[in-house]
């Protein structure tokens, strides 16, 4: 008799929602990508640190970080979760802002990116790097 084959574990981090998340989710992402023999995580970092923030400021709950490599082309792809009902979405460029442009530079840096809302409530926020 054989055994179900196994799905492979996503490496998965739970965070307060405080302002030590996005620097938890940076070291979380740098270990990770070490592991996986990724040694250029910067992009990886800062794009998770972006979303880590904005479920910060703007969600509600816990967060939750995944991190997986595509299946097709084996690229990383960032999760950030949070319970909150709001759906992010890129600003218009406001040179005189203080703050708000987090998902425009999120959107300037990846291969792709988007919003999947959760069945029981909340949304997930991806992106995948180049």
């Amino acid at each position: 008799m054989s055994a179900a084959p196994q799905t492979p574990e996503v490496p998965t981090i739970v965070l307060d929602c405080t302002d030590q998340a996005p620097r938890l989710a940076r070291r979380f992402l740098a270990e990770q990508f070490a592991s996986w023999g990724i040694s250029d995580d910067y992009m990886g970092r800062l794009v998770v640190c972006e979303l880590a923030t904005n479920a910060y400021k703007h969600g509600e709950g816990t967060i939750v970080v995944r991190l997986f490599l595509d299946p097709d082309d084996g690229q990383p792809v960032i999760e950030v979760s949070d319970t909150g009902t709001g759906h992010p979405t890129v600003q218009p460029q406001d040179y005189a802002a203080t703050s708000g442009r987090g998902l425009q530079l999120v959107a300037e840096l990846v291969h792709e990116w988007g919003v999947k809302h959760l069945t029981g409530g909340g949304k997930v926020i991806w992106a995948k790097l180049p």
